[in-house]
């Protein structure tokens, strides 16, 4: 299977900006991490595909926190990508029932239902950038180009594709925003348009064997454009034992003691991947003195 990864583009009269992004091996990363089923499985890749074209966005060293909470059985999604394709996120509900729509598809949107989309980016200064506005469909890819054109006031096309396979995992997955920059003409603007109506399924294209160039040749139609950046992408957890260590000690020397003498050892698992971390009676007994040492 081709490696996935994202490209930047802009076209070469800078009326412009373009991604595409293939997605499909860390989507099914994220399906075998939180044993999605597939309405979810569609909703989170979704997800996890548009926070990434969101943190190719943002500088290095940056990244973003694409957090959907809406009323539906899907419950919330929270993603967190950067700049160097690592992205990791998970779904509230992973195990609800097969929905479908009137076309027989995953039904994403009555599952994610009404709510908000919030975008937060963490630029390295004091308090980070956040910006939230209402659902417009739940189908999330239209919820992002509705979120950049109204948050941040560029104009965007935002189209995202998880087609998920009878076993269960992910077939093909990937997405592209295209943005107008601030001296686009009316011609520029007409052409794209009608390149955009061409596009029926963003997933069909990846699962015919479209690369992400070949996805920006047929938006871009018409215009000539040249590649900026090139990254590898991979469904990637920040989490580690200190870390979760950390977050055990946040509950405090009397509850992890209840826990142990209740269960025998603590266990905490990292909401973003699914993986448990273990904790027995010396480990705790370590991480407290360490506490103490440093207070």
């Amino acid at each position: 299977m081709v490696q996935d990864y994202i490209i930047r583009a802009m076209t070469t009269n800078k009326e412009i900006r373009a991604l595409a992004v293939k997605s499909t091996t860390a989507v099914n990363d994220a399906q075998k991490s939180h044993q999605t089923t597939p309405v979810a499985t569609a909703a989170l890749g979704r997800a996890l595909t548009g926070g990434l074209l969101v943190g190719s966005l943002v500088k290095s060293g940056m990244e973003i926190g694409l957090d959907i909470v809406g009323d539906g059985p899907l419950g919330r999604i929270m993603v967190n990508a950067n700049y160097r394709g690592e992205v990791r996120g998970y779904v509230g509900n992973p195990n609800i029932e097969l929905m479908t729509n009137q076309q027989g598809k995953l039904d994403v949107a009555r599952a994610v239902g009404n709510g908000q989309l919030t975008i937060k980016k963490d630029l390295k200064v004091k308090e980070p950038y956040q910006g939230s506005v209402p659902l417009v469909s739940g189908e999330i890819g239209d919820d992002l180009t509705y979120y950049f054109t109204k948050s941040e006031q560029t104009p965007s096309a935002v189209g995202l594709g998880v087609l998920v396979d009878t076993d269960l995992s992910v077939k093909a997955a990937g997405g592209f925003l295209i943005q107008l920059l601030p001296d686009a003409t009316e011609e520029t603007i007409t052409q794209l348009e009608s390149n955009l109506s061409k596009i029926n399924s963003v997933s069909a294209l990846i699962e015919s064997g479209l690369t992400p160039e070949e996805i920006l040749e047929k938006l871009l139609d018409g215009f000539e454009f040249r590649v900026l950046e090139k990254a590898d992408v991979k469904f990637k957890c920040k989490c580690n034992r200190d870390r979760i260590a950390a977050l055990a000690l946040s509950l405090g020397e009397e509850d992890l003691k209840d826990i142990l003498e209740e269960q025998g050892k603590v266990e905490i698992r990292c909401h973003f991947c699914g993986e448990t971390y273990k904790f027995n009676e010396d480990d705790i007994a370590e991480i407290l003195r360490r506490a103490q040492k440093e207070s």
